[in-house]
């Protein structure tokens, strides 16, 4: 490995353009792109000043000049290219959900500490400057016990048929797509729950369009969350405590601010949104991952998997099954 690390982009999609774009600015080093369809690739590379473009996943991931591979496939192939790259001797990033199900997260994390490499879910709120001031606040006490989260992340996206959000076989529905960015902050505050809840509406494709969750612990805390893509929501989250809570700015999930309260109604602090795009900062802890070794104390691939779990839970409660699941 180079002193400066490699990046290799895995699909051409918009969210591919999005980091890779954010990676350039942010001074680190995009090495490669890869495709299904060489002209993909090529146009890609062009669009987003990426040296080297190649026309299968495969070269992709056997370019020497390549240390770790961003997996921007869709859903149903996380796993797949995660695994992919792994066996190829790259570390991964893999664009979140992390994969459809939870037992294909569980290959992936396997396989990479079988090879001793870093594996991480992208899941890019985790390491944004507002959710890293958000921990400080909870760890201190300042809102006492922490009893409730609720987060909505509803948006109105692509109603066309033969879009990819509304294609069960490509894991389409509001759940995977939105519903996971409540589920994971939600597990990020209150742990790991027990009770798992959950109530849907389906579009004509037989997708989730909306989904209601309520998610219970083990000492009673909750959090209530909400997921649709054919309604614009106001995107907004709040950390409810004993002593005090917490109104995260819309959307909670991308860079943006928060005011914190007493229990009495009176401002304590506001923290004000620093930067306008922070794909970067997940980039930069794969990075002293790989450099350091180890795994990520804000998101690891343990946490990725039980996470996972929930979600499959959460289609267990709500009916949801993909065609790769029919006959199972």
């Amino acid at each position: 490995m180079t002193d400066r690390i490699g990046w290799g982009i895995l699909g051409t999609g918009h969210i591919a353009g999005v980091f890779a774009d954010d990676l350039r600015g942010s001074g680190l080093r995009l090495a490669a792109v890869g495709s299904r369809r060489a002209n993909a690739a090529a146009s890609f590379a062009e669009r987003h000043e990426v040296p080297t473009a190649h026309g299968s996943y495969e070269e992709l991931v056997a370019d020497a000049d390549v240390d770790v591979v961003y997996v921007a496939s869709p859903h149903p192939f996380h796993a797949e290219h995660a695994e992919l790259a792994l066996r190829a001797g790259k570390h991964v990033l893999v664009e979140k959900p992390f994969t459809l199900k939870a037992d294909e997260a569980e290959r992936v994390v396997e396989l990479a500490a079988e090879r001793g490499l870093v594996v991480l879910e992208a899941m890019w709120t985790r390491w944004l400057p507002h959710m890293v001031r958000l921990r400080e606040i909870l760890d201190s006490g300042l809102l006492g016990e922490v009893r409730t989260v609720i987060a909505d992340h509803a948006q109105r996206l692509p109603q066309d048929p033969g879009h990819r959000l509304q294609d069960p076989a490509l894991g389409g529905g509001a759940l995977l797509d939105l519903g996971i960015y409540p589920v994971s902050f939600a597990w990020s505050v209150l742990g790991e729950p027990e009770t798992v809840l959950a109530h849907a509406a389906f579009t004509e494709t037989g997708v989730d369009r909306q989904t209601a969750i309520v998610l219970g612990t083990a000492d009673g805390r909750q959090a209530l969350l909400q997921a649709a893509l054919d309604t614009k929501g106001s995107t907004r989250a709040s950390v409810v405590g004993t002593d005090g809570y917490v109104e995260i700015d819309g959307a909670f999930y991308a860079p943006t601010g928060f005011t914190v309260y007493d229990s009495s109604g009176s401002v304590v602090e506001v923290f004000e949104q620093r930067v306008e795009r922070g794909y970067r900062f997940q980039a930069l802890e794969m990075e002293r991952l790989i450099r350091d070794g180890g795994e990520s104390e804000v998101l690891p691939p343990s946490e990725s998997v039980a996470i996972m779990r929930v979600m499959d839970r959460i289609r267990e409660r709500i009916g949801l099954r993909y065609p790769s699941e029919q006959g199972r």
